[in-house]
């Protein structure tokens, strides 16, 4: 893409270096004062040849113009056209490397999880031994609501990640 860009630019400063010289192409004024008349013929026939020289560089240059700014137009069009390809090459690549950001996170809740089912049920062992005890002496349970406890998790199904839950 860079390559076609700097080709881009030199095109540019080709067309405009050629728009210069074809401004200063130029005829030679004649003014015919106190000249002899076959000097007066001559410079009229060499203000013609020289006429019909500049008429063909003009023509050349135009030509060249012409066929740069055709170049310059496909250029434009192949650079434009590989920017589009780009962006949606990298919109494929934003939205695969969100994807994979969102697996990491979905493994780390997952291994948070399974360590939270297994501290919560330690926890619920612990009140299910300490509970009788704790009740003869307090006249109130240790712990209420561990019968309805849940975890989230994450799982995938078919490339679409859901978020449920883990009764424990």
């Amino acid at each position: 893409m860079d390559q076609i860009q700097t080709e881009i630019e030199a095109i540019h400063s080709q067309i405009k270096a050629l728009r210069t010289e074809r401004d200063t192409l130029t005829i030679k004024e004649i003014v015919p004062e106190n000249e002899s008349p076959e000097k007066i013929a001559q410079a009229y026939r060499r203000q013609a040849r020289e006429a019909a020289q500049i008429s063909a560089e003009v023509k050349g240059i135009d030509n060249a113009i012409a066929a740069l700014e055709a170049q310059l137009k496909q250029k434009q069009r192949q650079l434009k056209s590989l920017q589009q390809g780009s962006q949606s090459l990298s919109l494929e690549q934003q939205v695969e490397n969100a994807t994979e950001k969102a697996y990491d996170h979905a493994e780390r809740i997952n291994e948070l999880a399974a360590e939270l089912v297994e501290e919560l049920r330690a926890l619920k062992a612990i009140a299910y031994d300490l509970d009788p005890s704790y009740w003869q002496l307090y006249h109130k349970p240790f712990i209420t609501g561990i019968r309805s406890i849940s975890v989230p998790y994450l799982r995938s199904d078919q490339d679409v990640l859901m978020i449920a839950k883990l009764i424990i």
